[in-house]
C-alpha cells in the first residue's frame, strides 16, 4: 500500500507538468522540450535556496520565476528568431543542463535535512499523510489559478492564439507576444513540480529532468482522452482530468515495478506505455469518425 501511496504523491508532484504541457501542446499546439530543464531548474532553486534556509514560501516565488524565463527564452527564439517550437525548446533545454549544474557545483545536492513544505507543523504531521495533505491542497489551489486565468479574458485570447492564430491577429492581439507569455506559464508550472519533487524525494539530482517531457506527455494524454470521449468544455473540469491522469500514469508504472519489471527498464517502459496511450487514442477516435 506505501508503494502505490508514494506513487500518488508522485504524481501529484507531476500535476505541475501535466498542466504546463496541457497548456503548450493543447492551448498553443506547441511541442515544448524546454520541460526537461525547466523541471530540473525548479528543482535545484528549490535545493539552493532550502540549504540557505529559506521559508518555502519565498522559495516558490523564485522558482515560478525562474521558470517562466526559461519559457519566455524559448518563446522569444521561437517567435522573433523564427527558429522551430521544437528546436528552439531543444536549444533552451540544453542550454539549461550546463546552468543548472553550474548553479549546484557537482551532479547532486541533498534537500533532506532542511525546513520545507513537506516538514509538518502543528497541525499536519510529518509523515506520508500529512504529505498527502499537503500536496492536494496545493494542487487544489494550483488548479483554481490556472482554471481562473484560462477563463479570464486573457486566458480566452491565449486559447483564441492556439485554435486561430491569424483570428486573433485580426482582432489586434499580439500573438507572438501570448505564445512567449504562454510558454512562460507553462514552463513556470513545471518548475513547480521540480519545486515539489526536491522536497519529497529529499534530494536534487541533475539528470532527473530527463525524459521527464514524457510523464508530462502522458499524464496529459490520459486527461485528454477523457475530456474528447465525455465532450468536456468545463476548463475546470478539463484540469482535473489532466491532473488526474498524471496520477493514473504514476499508478501503472507502479504496478509495472510491483510485479518484477527491471527498474532499469522503467525509461523504456514509460515510452511504451506513451505509444500505447497515443496509438490507441487514435485507432479509437478514427473508428468512431
Amino acid at each position: 500500500m506505501e508503494f502505490y501511496l508514494a506513487a500518488v504523491l508522485q504524481g501529484l508532484c507531476f500535476c505541475g507538468i501535466a498542466a504546463g504541457i496541457y497548456i503548450s501542446m493543447k492551448i498553443f499546439n506547441i511541442p515544448d522540450i524546454t520541460t526537461d530543464g525547466s523541471y530540473t531548474l525548479g528543482a535545484v532553486v528549490t535545493a539552493i535556496m532550502l540549504s540557505h534556509e529559506i521559508s518555502w514560501y519565498f522559495i516558490l516565488p523564485v522558482v515560478l520565476l525562474a521558470g517562466a524565463l526559461a519559457g519566455s527564452i524559448t518563446g522569444f527564439i521561437h517567435t522573433k528568431l523564427k527558429i522551430s517550437a521544437l528546436l528552439s525548446g531543444i536549444l533552451v533545454m540544453t542550454a539549461l543542463y550546463s546552468v543548472n549544474l553550474k548553479l549546484m557545483g557537482r551532479s547532486n545536492l541533498p534537500s533532506l535535512n532542511y525546513i520545507g513544505l513537506f516538514s509538518g507543523s502543528s497541525l499536519i504531521p510529518s509523515s506520508t499523510g500529512g504529505s498527502l495533505t499537503i500536496l492536494v491542497a496545493f494542487i487544489v489551489i494550483l488548479g483554481l489559478i490556472i482554471g481562473y486565468v484560462l477563463i479570464t479574458d486573457f486566458g480566452l485570447a491565449m486559447r483564441a492564439t492556439g485554435n486561430s492564430e491569424s483570428m486573433i491577429r485580426a482582432l489586434g492581439i499580439n500573438s507572438d507576444r501570448m505564445k512567449i507569455i504562454g510558454l512562460a506559464m507553462a514552463n513556470a508550472l513545471t518548475a513547480v513540480s521540480g519545486f515539489l519533487m526536491a522536497q519529497l524525494q529529499g534530494f536534487t539530482d541533475i539528470n532527473m529532468g530527463i525524459g521527464i517531457v514524457i510523464v508530462g506527455l502522458g499524464s496529459v494524454i490520459i486527461g485528454d482522452t477523457a475530456i474528447r470521449r465525455f465532450h468536456i468544455t468545463l476548463v475546470w473540469l478539463s484540469l482535473l482530468l489532466v491532473f488526474s491522469g498524471a496520477v493514473i500514469f504514476q499508478l501503472v508504472l507502479a504496478f509495472t515495478l510491483s510485479i518484477g519489471v527491471d527498474p532499469n527498464l522503467l525509461k523504456l517502459v514509460t515510452a511504451v506505455f506513451v505509444l500505447l496511450i497515443v496509438a490507441l487514442t487514435q485507432l479509437s477516435f478514427k473508428r468512431n469518425d
